[in-house]
């Protein structure tokens, strides 16, 4: 057995002293940047009026409001209250059709506008920087501006109707999987397309054979991630008139239809569950298939 070989006293002794100095310098660092948070966050809850005292006195408010939208079902008559809470499913199932079908629409227009300008707000793709700069700047306008905002425009130019929300959906859709494609292109190994720009071949013909099956399964990730966001987007278009199951939300909120408010959130729940598990296992196949080559 090899024998350990003894530091110097002397060395032993300052390494000892530094490796003190650094954890004492760490929990300095890191008291420092506590005590910082701490005075943000009570200067970010003033200015934004966070009232802990009265959030406690009326929480009973909120939890009062969840009892009374609660149906009643009783065991001996199930199939009866059952019944009576989904008095209009039909109509409810119709609306919900229409949510996704809008969720559905506003997803695949705004991933065709995300696709095509993320190329061009590449910074490896693209060396012209007037071009990158327009077309990143109108990708952050598309999605700075809350969907619900460019409904409410939508709603003034064009009227009532699912269209608005397919509009304000596609828009803001645009803009986030804009940005999300254009930093996939940005992290692609770049020896293909170096390889084809030295045979002559355009810029197009680059994309298609270089750039594409790198990026190809990221997108469709993205895109599906994005479709789980516009689906409960979608729903709470009809709170401006943009037609779908929010709309008739609205409506029983504002008349205090209270079992008819959590019936179709139980609804719109029940649908958003399904939707992100069915995304979520094809976007890992999807990752995962592009891991494995």
């Amino acid at each position: 057995m090899r024998r350990l070989t003894l530091l110097p006293p002397q060395r032993a002794a300052a390494l000892v002293g530094q490796y003190a100095a650094e954890r004492a310098s760490a929990r300095r660092r890191l008291l420092v940047t506590a005590a910082v948070m701490a005075v943000l966050l009570g200067l970010a809850s003033y200015a934004a009026e966070v009232r802990p005292f009265v959030l406690a006195a009326n929480i009973g408010k909120f939890t009062a409001y969840l009892r009374e939208i609660m149906p009643v079902l009783r065991p001996s008559h199930l199939g009866t209250d059952l019944a009576e809470w989904y008095w209009a499913l039909p109509r409810w199932l119709s609306l919900l059709g229409e949510t996704l079908l809008m969720a559905y629409l506003g997803t695949l227009l705004g991933a065709v506008g995300g696709f095509v300008l993320c190329f061009v707000a590449a910074g490896n793709l693209v060396k012209s920087a007037a071009l990158r700069f327009v077309a990143k700047r109108f990708l952050e306008v598309c999605r700075t501006v809350p969907e619900i905002v460019f409904a409410l425009i939508f709603v003034i130019a064009f009227g009532l109707g699912p269209m608005v929300g397919v509009l304000a959906l596609a828009i803001h859709t645009t803009g986030a999987l804009g940005k999300l494609f254009s930093e996939v292109v940005e992290n692609i190994d770049m020896k293909p397309v170096e390889g084809l720009t030295g045979t002559g071949a355009s810029w197009v013909g680059t994309v298609r054979f270089a750039v594409l099956p790198q990026v190809l399964s990221n997108f469709a990730s993205y895109a599906l991630l994005r479709f789980e966001i516009n689906v409960r987007g979608a729903g709470v278009m009809g709170f401006v008139g943009a037609g779908g199951i929010g709309q008739e939300l609205l409506i029983a909120i504002r008349n205090f239809y209270y079992s008819d408010v959590s019936a179709i959130l139980l609804m719109i729940v029940l649908t958003v569950f399904a939707i992100d598990f069915g995304t979520e296992r094809l976007r890992h196949h999807l990752i995962g298939a592009e891991g494995g080559r």
